[in-house]
């Protein structure tokens, strides 16, 4: 791999002049910086590693579903209900809080029906109802599935930790769906990957087969996987965006300083085809309603070659 990672910068230049700009960094899993930032939705498809571990009786788009961040359509509804159906459990055993549908078709939709959002619509049920079916597995309780005590947390941490192949303790915080997120540099994010893609082809199988499932309308790693062959991506909470290919066990993993999901967005697909690992379309024009094109987006200090 002809890279060398380390800090970028992603410009908005509007007829010459530089109107905003995103710091970021990126790691391929080769360098030895050791800052650490929280894992956010990053870390689903390695919790999810836990329903293979256990034997959990899912199905692929299942799984895909537990292993993603759902735009809350109707098919994620859908899935939803019938896990908790399959489980024999109510809305009520979510503890992932609620908030809109990512989706703006859904919002618009949920809109029109008069309907109010609902635990199912979070983003995070799907992490959050496999969760709640290894704690029926294991005989945990399910109450209290979400505490850092709990023994699903325990193995959660274990297992992020084994996979990511830490040796140290670094920051935990409470991720915004109300469970523990652990940190690490981003190296190990990527390592964390190379793990799952090599002892869990199941799970990659059924993220990569299920896109939409996994992810939905808008959301980025459902358009890297639909546009590529054999690459499996997440998307997390500030600014972050993990991308592995299966094919060749090489990754990398972004991190916008800021959170931009713009910059995230046009620094992820221009890493991937700069690669040479896919070929997808993205404009990077400025735009007035018109269509008047009056600037672009521009990356820089991206050291690929």
């Amino acid at each position: 791999m002809g890279v060398k990672g380390g800090k970028f910068r992603v410009n908005f230049v509007r007829d010459g002049l530089v109107e905003e700009f995103h710091d970021g960094i990126v790691s391929f899993g080769l360098d030895n910086d050791a800052e650490p930032f929280y894992l956010r939705s990053c870390a689903k498809p390695l919790q999810a590693s836990l329903l293979i571990d256990y034997k959990i009786d899912f199905t692929p788009e299942e799984l895909a579903f537990c292993s993603g961040s759902h735009a809350g359509e109707d098919c994620h509804v859908d899935m939803a209900k019938n896990i908790l159906k399959k489980l024999n459990l109510n809305e009520g055993s979510l503890k992932c809080g609620i908030h809109s549908p990512l989706a703006r078709s859904m919002q618009d939709k949920m809109l029109l029906r008069n309907e109010k959002p609902m635990p199912i619509h979070n983003n995070c049920s799907g992490k959050h109802l496999g969760f709640l079916a290894i704690c029926k597995k294991q005989g945990w309780n399910i109450d209290t599935y979400y505490w850092p005590d709990h023994p699903l947390q325990v193995a959660v941490k274990n297992k992020i930790y084994s996979l990511c192949e830490v040796e140290k303790e670094y920051p935990v915080t409470t991720d915004g769906c109300g469970v523990p997120i652990v940190s690490m540099p981003l190296r190990n994010i990527v390592i964390g990957y190379k793990n799952l893609v090599k002892n869990y082809p199941k799970l990659v199988s059924a993220i990569i087969e299920n896109p939409y499932i996994y992810g939905g309308e808008d959301r980025l790693d459902t358009e890297i996987i639909q546009n590529s062959e054999g690459l499996i991506a997440k998307v997390g909470a500030g600014g972050l965006c993990v991308v592995y290919n299966s094919n060749i066990n090489e990754g990398f993993v972004i991190k916008m300083y800021d959170a931009s999901m713009p910059a995230r967005k046009i620094a992820v697909l221009e890493t991937i085809n700069k690669l040479g690992w896919a070929e997808i379309e993205y404009d990077k024009t400025i735009k007035t309603l018109t269509n008047k094109v009056v600037g672009g987006v521009q990356v820089t200090n991206l050291h690929i070659q």
